[in-house]
């Protein structure tokens, strides 16, 4: 066993990408609590970073721990069947999750230190004991909640909604607004989980993981991606129309629309695409829209 290449198993089973993506949404957390009349602190807005990153990097490790058999019978894709690291190297299930338990006592171990001399605060920490109490339990006993059709709510609700209300906490911003100004992403983000679980189906069937994909039929997933859909961009506009002050504002709901087609465009192909391109490229440019859209309203 190299030294180069547990370091490259430790490096791709991380899943860099999605560690970038997840400080963008928290990154979206703090500009919506900025929107709303608080003014971050650099510094504040980088140490509450710290600890999430190290125990995202944790959850996905435990993800690729769990998920070695079913990783490595799926024909993966650029958006799914995890890393594949470890069949590509032959390195031992034992790396990830020898690499997760470090990364999650740095992250906790920051946490507390930050908590302790004021610079995380209570809810913020509450909120990251509830990331990393529910990402490992996606994965790993005696929940696995991904073995049992509860990951896509899940990690959407952890990747979509809790993320950002998370930084919104770091910086001491409005939870629920937060929280509720973040509803489409996360309905986008719970799409994305059903494209993604689509192409390991019949991987996670054979050992046991009964997601979503391998529970429901082909029509009814579609009809639930399509009834998914919907109810994202009513809340987007009704989020605007409906409250007094609006809860999105003007400029951030104009931004979203230009997602629409790649989302029509992933509800025509979903179950008959492979490759969950499209549900993917919409909620990368969702997150990236938004943020630009508040953005908007501060400066």
């Amino acid at each position: 066993m190299g030294v180069r290449t547990v370091a490259y198993v430790v490096f791709q089973t991380s899943r860099p990408s999605q560690l970038l993506l997840i400080a963008g949404v928290y990154l979206l957390g703090v500009v919506i609590a900025a929107a709303n009349g608080v003014t971050p602190a650099g510094s504040t807005v980088f140490v509450g970073l710290f600890p999430l990153l190290c125990c995202s990097a944790s959850v996905h490790y435990a993800n690729e721990f769990a998920d070695v058999e079913t990783d490595a019978q799926t024909d993966r894709t650029p958006f799914s069947g995890g890393s594949g690291a470890l069949a590509e190297t032959g390195l031992s299930r034992s790396v990830p999750l020898i690499a997760g338990l470090l990364s999650l006592g740095v992250g906790l171990g920051s946490a507390l230190v930050l908590w302790t001399s004021g610079w995380l605060s209570t809810q913020a920490g509450r909120l990251l004991l509830v990331i990393v109490a529910a990402g490992w339990q996606y994965s790993v006993r005696p929940l696995k909640l991904a073995w049992r059709g509860l990951g896509e709510v899940t990690n959407a609700a952890l990747g979509g909604l809790i993320l950002p209300v998370y930084g919104a906490a770091v910086v001491g911003g409005p939870l629920g607004t937060v929280a509720l100004a973040s509803l489409p992403f996360a309905l986008v983000v719970l799409l994305n989980l059903f494209a993604t679980q689509w192409p390991d189906r019949a991987a996670d069937a054979a050992v046991g993981k009964r997601t979503l994909a391998v529970r429901w039929s082909r029509r009814r997933l579609r009809i639930a991606y399509i009834g998914i859909a919907i109810v994202a961009g009513i809340s987007l506009v009704g989020l605007y129309v409906v409250p007094s002050p609006p809860v999105l504002p003007r400029p951030v709901v104009l931004a979203s629309l230009p997602v629409a087609p790649l989302v029509v465009w992933a509800a025509g192909g979903y179950t008959r695409r492979r490759v969950p391109l499209p549900t993917v490229a919409a909620m990368v440019t969702l997150a990236a829209l938004q943020l630009f859209g508040w953005l908007w309203t501060i400066y």
